[in-house]
């Protein structure tokens, strides 16, 4: 059974189709990159696979249910929202702390998480005082603390620096090679070519091209060209 299953997902806004009998799967044990233009869907069918958003049609399931039917959601799946919520007064230490007791998370794994991502110095400052990059970290921290199976990130790169893009990149590969799955949104075309192993490319909603990255790129055609062609944003980037 697949991670992730999106069977004819539609999401209609009054007159506004913002997602379009959308159907794409997710491999257990891969990083699959999810690119599509601003407006293309992929934060809409992110928030239905969530729970967040009520689909219009369609399904969209996580380990063979929807999100509000799991069992254990924080043991199922962690998420990184793009701009997530964080209460500026509280450190990133009491962020997690919160999110542990209700959800029945162990303490310990509160510094676990904290030192994976590189925030072990920073964990008793308030979060206001956060740099972009350090609200990301902190983001994949909130996603990593119950130990899920499956990742689901939107546009985690945003604020971090060449380094700290290669550290996400060695997260994500690791947390794969270790059985996990991610599912990650991007604009980074080419950080999303060296991290994935398959890619899903929509377009007005739609389901434009998924497969294995190494099916849809060759020697004379990069994930930038074929997304580009893909997408019909050629002349409009020239």
């Amino acid at each position: 059974m697949p991670a992730i299953t999106v069977d004819r997902l539609t999401k209609r806004y009054g007159d506004l189709t913002a997602v379009d009998a959308l159907s794409f799967e997710v491999r257990r044990g891969a990083v699959t990159g999810f690119l599509g233009p601003n407006g293309a869907g992929k934060t809409t069918t992110i928030r239905m696979l969530l729970g967040l958003a009520r689909p219009s049609e369609g399904t969209a399931l996580i380990d063979g249910s929807p999100y509000a039917e799991l069992s254990d959601p924080i043991g199922t799946v962690g998420t990184v929202l793009e701009g997530g919520l964080f209460h500026p007064g509280r450190s990133g230490r009491d962020h997690l702390r919160v999110l542990a007791t209700a959800n029945g998370v162990r303490p310990e794994r509160i510094d676990e998480v904290l030192k994976l991502v590189g925030l072990d110095m920073a964990a008793d400052k308030r979060i206001g005082g956060y740099s972009m990059g350090m609200r990301q970290r902190l983001g994949l921290a909130s996603a990593l603390l119950g130990d899920p199976e499956i990742l689901i990130l939107d546009e985690p790169a945003n604020g971090l620096d060449p380094a700290g893009i290669r550290w996400l990149r060695s997260v994500m590969r690791e947390f794969a090679e270790a059985g996990g799955t991610v599912l990650v949104s991007s604009h980074l075309l080419a950080e999303v070519a060296q991290a994935v192993d398959d890619v899903v490319v929509i377009g007005h909603g739609r389901c434009l091209a998924q497969g294995p990255i190494g099916e849809l790129v060759s020697a004379d055609a990069s994930l930038e060209d074929v997304y580009l062609d893909l997408t019909g944003t050629t002349e409009v980037l020239r």
